[in-house]
């Protein structure tokens, strides 16, 4: 039988960028809401795979914040997953309280971008062509 996977060796497997940093994407584990987005350097993403608490790497502060240490608003690790190329993470939480600093429950529910939706996926972006596409406009 083989050992499990430390700890480290997980988190060799990221593809953090120039910075250090891996986006962390947070997820309701239940509903799969998607909550917000953080970053994390090694020793963040170690502290929440150990812990069973979110700790993120603040750009603007320079420092480490678990998540609801001063608002209360803890977000418990339910799991966590790499993306295809190793360069996001995805964690899977039990969020109690609101997980946007504005109060809100998500982050992604402020600014909608109005995008085209509902396209026929038969027609597509490209122009039909061949016997049964329409007759061009002269």
């Amino acid at each position: 039988m083989n050992a499990p996977e430390s700890v480290a060796d997980r988190i060799a497997r990221v593809a953090f960028n120039a910075d250090g940093l891996v986006a962390a994407i947070v997820q309701q584990h239940d509903t799969r809401e998607v909550l917000m987005l953080g970053w994390m350097d090694a020793e963040a993403l170690r502290r929440t795979l150990t812990t069973g608490r979110v700790t993120f790497w603040s750009r603007s502060r320079q420092e480490y914040w678990r998540k609801g240490d001063t608002s209360g608003h803890i977000q418990l690790v339910r799991g966590a997953r790499l993306d295809c190329d190793g360069d996001a993470v995805l964690v899977s939480v039990e969020q109690v309280g609101v997980a946007c600093h504005t109060g809100t429950r998500t982050c992604f529910d402020a600014d909608d971008l109005d995008p085209v939706v509902d396209l026929d996926p038969a027609v597509g972006p490209e122009p039909a062509v061949g016997p049964d596409a329409p007759a061009s406009a002269p």
